[in-house]
């Protein structure tokens, strides 16, 4: 659902699934799967001042946010593989805000559209291998608790639906 009041969530708050099915899960690879692709159509014809404009005010730019992603999926996937491997392990948090203003958050977006294209190849790879079993396991987070990889999944689908709509909602706005 749309929150046109509220540009910081264009698609709406995350709400976790009803159930963790195998239908559920197929749409949340599905929208993984495309997010590359759906990413490059949205900045495509982009110049870089209007890579350079915030997708709200006070907000990060369309450039910090296709490097966010690329940042954000890589510690997600790392993450799954974390917690297909061990028991339930505790992850490290990251301050995203402080990421995305470090100087490789400035760079052209070329490296990140490759990493998420290669990265996005590999994960759903990965998700479409699980059993029921292994979409039980999870992980710790230190400000979020105990998360398991059917919510993960959720969460990364709404996540890559949520940014692509930042930039193609600015671009609605600004006529672009």
């Amino acid at each position: 659902m749309t929150n046109v009041e509220d540009p910081r969530f264009p698609i709406g708050k995350f709400s976790p699934p009803a159930a963790n099915t195998a239908e559920v899960r197929s749409q949340h690879i599905a929208n993984l799967r495309q997010l590359p692709a759906h990413l490059r159509q949205a900045i495509s014809g982009l110049n870089d001042a209007q890579l350079d404009t915030p997708y709200r005010d006070g907000g990060w730019t369309v450039r910090q946010t296709v490097h966010h992603l690329a940042d954000s999926h890589i510690m997600s996937f790392s993450r799954f593989k974390l917690a297909l491997t061990s028991d339930w392990p505790t992850i490290s948090a990251y301050d995203e805000n402080a990421w995305a203003n470090l100087p490789d958050s400035r760079l052209p977006l070329e490296s990140s559209l490759q990493i998420l294209e290669g990265l996005h190849t590999r994960w759903v790879a990965l998700l479409e291998s699980m059993s029921d079993d292994d979409f039980n396991k999870g992980i710790v987070h230190p400000e979020r608790g105990r998360m398991n990889l059917a919510t993960a999944l959720a969460i990364y689908s709404w996540h890559s639906l949520h940014h692509t709509a930042h930039i193609t909602r600015l671009r609605e706005r600004m006529g672009w």
